[in-house]
């Protein structure tokens, strides 16, 4: 048996005795006036992920973050810090940086050639005797937003009021302290624009009960049966989900088929032959499986395993980060998922898919276990889609999340339709409810975590 011990601040995401019961009303998916109430409510008030940290290693190196209306840039500092400021100049409002990413020793306004150095105080402007208070300079500074890291990604927040990152984030910082996320690789940066309102990817990622119709390649080799999986919930909003590292007993490969569970095995020179039935290679090769990345980690260069207990070795986590996060941090890589809305229009939303993969000694590629096709262990160039009804991504054909893109159409005339009330939800879709609870928190000027 693997003994589990759960988080003192998990509530059961299983229980709907833990909700509520707030409707879930199908206007919030596509009308202004719900959208603009989360941009004053909400948006302004959590912490966004602006990039990573390797992204910023030298003094000047900067990242930029648009969202919706408001665009911020954090740079490095000279003593290594970070700082994060509106991407608007303090003249006239005009845009000083472009791009997702570069370095500069200053930034100089395009309009009327305003500088401000990396600190964000102004340092140059033309005809500085012009000023009827004076040279403007050392008086005027780019306006900052509270910038933290964590998980080797770089957030920020607009909101001064706001909980630290850490108070934001918690418990997630203690969940993944095992975790070696500094060593990870970008091995894909994907963002599509997408014709669907944000909040569909908080609902599908807060259940699985989906799985079974829509990913039918994952309980082969991911056992997320209700009745096997841990659902957990957490009071700043963030929930998620264990799931056994091993194949579904009631979800079977017809007989003779491809068992990718035995790739797995064989992997950690486990033989799936020696067992006498399924039922005890299922069973007995997921508890081998957890003795050999034990004992074997370090003589097979998965060095990151180091830390990792015996439920981080081999299970399923998916993590919900309230409101637009979601990654599922498993020992050997993982996708990490941001969803954004659009700027103007309620029913479209932007898609970003990283895979996240660690370097192991003597492998050049990683796959991950739900996924076709191996990615190379090198960090990515940002590729900016068209999702053009699923043929700008024909190459993601194999990945779960395409199989999500595909609901999409459906969904969105289904929350306009005079047939749809209310969501009838199982319990494993608990945590569904709890997400637009804690939205309806927010909306309604109460966000947990506040005085």
């Amino acid at each position: 048996m693997v003994d589990i011990v759960t988080h003192p601040l998990a509530i059961d995401g299983k229980d709907p005795r833990n909700l509520r019961g707030d409707p879930i009303d199908p206007e919030r998916y596509y009308t202004r006036d719900f959208m603009e109430k989360e941009w004053e409510h909400m948006w302004t008030k959590v912490w966004h992920i602006a990039g990573r940290e390797k992204q910023l290693e030298e003094p000047g190196d900067y990242i930029t973050h648009d969202f919706m209306h408001e665009t911020v840039f954090i740079v490095k500092q000279k003593d290594g810090s970070l700082k994060g400021f509106y991407n608007v100049c303090s003249h006239r409002a005009q845009r000083l940086v472009w791009g997702l990413e570069g370095s500069q020793e200053e930034f100089a306004c395009p309009y009327h050639g305003w500088k401000f150095d990396l600190e964000g105080k102004l340092v140059y402007v033309e005809d500085p005797d012009d000023y009827p208070d004076g040279d403007p300079c050392g008086k005027v500074n780019l306006i900052e937003v509270r910038v933290d890291t964590w998980g080797s990604l770089i957030w920020y927040t607009m909101d001064e009021e706001a909980p630290s990152l850490r108070d934001y984030l918690h418990p997630i910082p203690e969940l993944y302290k095992n975790h070696m996320f500094e060593r990870t690789v970008r091995a894909r940066w994907v963002r599509v624009e997408l014709d669907c309102n944000w909040k569909f990817w908080c609902d599908n990622f807060n259940e699985s009960y989906h799985t079974r119709t829509a990913h039918q390649q994952v309980p082969p080799i991911i056992d997320q049966d209700h009745f096997t999986s841990r659902y957990e919930m957490y009071p700043m909003g963030h929930n998620r989900i264990i799931q056994m590292g091993r194949p579904s007993l009631r979800d079977r490969l017809p007989e003779g088929a491809e068992q990718p569970f035995d790739d797995m095995l064989r992997t950690w020179d486990i033989d799936p032959d020696s067992y006498p039935d399924f039922e005890t290679k299922v069973m007995q090769g997921w508890l081998d499986l957890k003795e050999a990345k034990k004992t074997k980690w370090k003589e097979k260069g998965y060095l990151h395993y180091e830390n990792l207990n015996d439920e981080e070795l081999t299970e399923s986590p998916f993590q919900f980060v309230f409101p637009n996060i979601a990654f599922g941090p498993s020992a050997d890589g993982f996708g990490l998922f941001r969803w954004e809305p659009h700027r103007d229009d309620p029913e479209k939303c932007y898609f970003d898919y990283w895979t996240m993969t660690y370097p192991v000694e003597g492998q050049e590629s990683y796959t991950h276990r739900t996924s076709e096709d191996p990615l190379e262990t090198k960090e990515a160039e940002f590729e900016l889609r068209d999702y053009d009804g699923g043929r700008g991504v024909q190459d993601l054909k194999g990945e779960v999340v395409y199989q999500d893109w595909g609901l999409m159409p459906g969904q969105k005339d289904g929350w306009r339709s005079r047939g749809y009330q209310e969501p009838v939800l199982a319990k494993q879709e608990s945590r569904v409810r709890r997400f637009h609870e804690v939205l309806n928190d927010y909306i309604n000027g109460n966000p947990p975590g506040r005085d």
